[in-house]
């Protein structure tokens, strides 16, 4: 058994890897620590376990230097999730006990947990994932018929969408980012961010927009590993709502993964049983638990919800609130410049 880092030569056995492990993400292909290692500089240290030539585990990290609270080594920062893939749970714990050998004394975890009863998700973050037919005839024709005419009632008010990786697309996705980001009172990632996520999953990556006329109205980003697909981001301007771009904007993603041979949509993060998941579950898509850890020189040192996580890191109470309004009455170009410097320092 050897234990080292990954070099970019070895990228192409390392995706094939993990486009074949069951608990695989798009997040755990190589591209995303090359996307956060050239857009916020944050050094990627990627361990591999090999056994005759073949790798039978991975655990792709990263080294993140804050500004407030020094470094923190993350597997994965801003997803859901992206701990240590392997054949077996010895040798996890062997690619946790190197990556502590060689610097990571802390280091977080995300890993997904598995299924249960409703009542342990309560109040918890899920992730959100629906299971895929191989067309977009059969998707449309599994959803219930409320469902089906607000994707109609949406092209009925005008709306279209357009979908691939051109630099006008990722620009009218990222006009939609800074106006919704700045409405949530959050920072946005930099442009240069979007840019190499597109540069690093080539044809993995997809970008959808939903115009009307030619005004983006919503817009959002799917990353593929095998048969899976997530989306990372997806963004609507307030104005828009009442015509329903969402709806149009995840169909077209949804049915773009159905003829793509995809057989599974991962929505993305939610707190159980509130807004966001709501409208996830209505397309049929179905919880699964997020389980973040943290380990200590290798050994589990405590398991929480995501939440728990995002408490430490975020302001609370009044101030936070205060923040967000002072963020919501800021000019886009003031946002656009200063977000970016806060979210390279923000790990969710």
């Amino acid at each position: 058994m050897i234990i080292r880092l990954a070099h970019t030569s070895d990228r192409q056995a390392w995706d094939q890897y993990v486009a074949g492990h069951t608990m695989g993400s798009p997040y755990h292909k190589y591209s995303w620590g090359q996307a956060v290692q050239k857009a916020y500089g944050h050094q990627a240290q990627y361990w591999l376990a090999e056994q005759e030539g073949q790798i039978v585990g991975v655990l792709p990290c990263v080294r993140l230097k804050r500004l407030l609270g020094g470094e923190k080594y993350c597997a994965l920062p801003f997803c859901d999730v992206g701990g240590p893939l392997a054949q077996s749970h010895e040798i996890r714990q062997l690619l946790l006990d190197r990556a502590a050998a060689e610097g990571a004394v802390i280091l977080e975890s995300r890993d997904m947990g598995k299924q249960g009863e409703a009542k342990q998700y309560q109040g918890n973050k899920v992730s959100m994932r629906l299971p895929l037919p191989d067309s977009s005839e059969a998707l449309l024709a599994s959803f219930k018929s409320k469902l089906r005419s607000q994707v109609r009632k949406a092209e009925k008010n005008g709306l279209r969408y357009e979908t691939g990786r051109s630099e006008q697309l990722l620009q009218h996705f990222y006009e939609v980012m800074l106006v919704n980001m700045r409405a949530l009172g959050s920072p946005v990632h930099s442009y240069k961010w979007f840019r190499e996520i597109i540069e690093q999953y080539g044809e993995q990556c997809l970008v959808g927009v939903v115009y009307l006329d030619q005004i983006p109205a919503g817009a959002g980003i799917i990353l593929i590993n095998g048969e899976k697909a997530s989306i990372p981001w997806a963004s609507t301007k307030s104005e828009f709502n009442r015509l329903a771009p969402n709806m149009l904007l995840y169909w077209a993603l949804l049915a773009y993964c159905a003829e793509h041979r995809i057989t599974e949509f991962d929505f993305g993060r939610s707190t159980y049983g509130e807004g966001t998941y709501k409208f996830k579950s209505q397309w049929g898509a179905q919880p699964w638990p997020l389980n973040w850890q943290t380990y200590q020189n290798g050994q589990l040192l405590k398991t929480s919800d995501t939440d728990t996580h995002a408490s430490t890191s975020r302001l609370k109470g009044t101030m936070k609130q205060w923040v967000i309004r002072l963020w919501r009455t800021m000019p886009l170009s003031w946002t656009a410049k200063l977000g970016p410097l806060l979210r390279k320092q923000i790990d969710l």
